[in-house]
């Protein structure tokens, strides 16, 4: 008898351990995630959806509040985290710019200066038209850029001498021509600049070109990495994700994927580091996340600790290497010429 009571007590023991709130650290104030992006973009829509997810799971007690700082091609956003040393009530969702913004300004922030939590997943660039476009294949895009007069095709991007524009760069050298790249403010801008004929082509991310794909408005014509994308799912009549070519296979060898992670301000501790990182995993493991890993065809992948801070060191490392043979490193801009000095009369 007395041993039905105790094997009765194990699973009712385990259901409350369960229901206990976790032990260690826990915010105690609403946390700060900072966006070095506008509104609108691939960033932008993945912090709101952590926000919106958290809070309706009720996975954490304290709110989340999503502040864009995208001044200077997100450096705001990056020196604003910087100075926050100590403040474990902050966190920053980054892009590919917390490599290519230091280089492009000189400044001396690198990635070392924040504290990192985890690696979401990693996001592709897809070549997109608009609809109505004359090239139906990336290879008629590709005789298109070649026969029109070197600059007068425009390709939108999101800043300048950030992700975008190195990708823009590889694609000219592709084709051998010279593109008009127009920076703009983030990647929801450069999809709306696209659908109304403002820019002819772009190197959007999937999430933030879907909906005017979906609407049929714009076209996308291949993804810029080494596999076709890995979803099935029809998204504009009957075409999927997994349908678009790689670039590579369209004569275009060129194969970028972007960061999407999250760090915290520099000085945090271990305790607080894992708090978040085990919060961003009970996100990752909701439907809702992975219907929108689906929807914006992410590269699900995730990192945490020593394997996390290895890939952030090779992928500075390549950074590098992209910008200097792109001519997009501080040290290599063309200062402006001095004004003629007055003549005597």
């Amino acid at each position: 008898m007395f041993r039905r009571i105790l094997l009765a007590l194990v699973p009712m023991a385990a259901s409350l351990a369960a229901a206990q709130p976790a032990t260690g650290w826990q915010p105690t104030q609403p946390v700060e995630l900072v966006v070095p992006a506008g509104t609108g973009g691939g960033a932008d829509q993945m912090a709101r959806l952590l926000g919106e997810l958290i809070a309706k799971h009720r996975l954490m007690a304290q709110p989340i509040q999503i502040v864009n700082k995208a001044g200077n091609s997100g450096a705001e956003g990056l020196l604003d985290m910087r100075a926050s040393r100590g403040n474990p009530h902050k966190l920053i969702i980054t892009l590919s710019n917390l490599f290519t913004t230091p280089l492009a300004t000189g400044s001396d922030f690198r990635w070392t200066d924040l504290t990192p939590v985890k690696m979401l997943a990693q996001d592709q660039f897809v070549l997109w038209v608009r609809a109505d476009s004359p090239a139906r294949t990336t290879a008629e895009l590709v005789e298109q850029m070649r026969r029109a007069p070197r600059g007068s095709l425009k390709l939108g991007g999101t800043g300048s001498r950030q992700e975008d524009q190195i990708v823009s760069v590889l694609l000219e050298t592709a084709a051998a021509t010279r593109l008009d790249y127009v920076p703009l403010k983030g990647g929801g801008d450069v999809a709306r600049a696209l659908a109304a004929g403002e820019v002819d082509i772009t190197v959007n991310n999937p999430i933030e070109g879907e909906k005017l794909w979906r609407e049929g408005r714009l076209r996308p014509l291949c993804v810029f990495d080494g596999r076709p994308l890995d979803y099935p799912a029809k998204v504009a009549g009957p075409l999927a994700w997994s349908d678009l070519p790689t670039c590579m296979s369209a004569g275009i060898p060129v194969q970028y994927l972007m960061l999407r992670g999250i760090f915290t301000t520099p000085g945090a501790t271990p305790a607080q580091v894992a708090y978040y990182a085990d919060l961003l995993n009970k996100v990752r493991a909701l439907p809702e996340w992975r219907s929108f890993m689906a929807q914006g065809a992410f590269k699900n992948e995730s990192l945490t600790g020593l394997p996390f801070t290895a890939w952030l060191e090779r992928a500075e490392r390549f950074h590098h290497v992209l910008m200097r043979e792109s001519r997009l490193l501080a040290s290599q801009q063309v200062p402006p010429l001095a004004p003629a000095a007055p003549q005597r009369p």
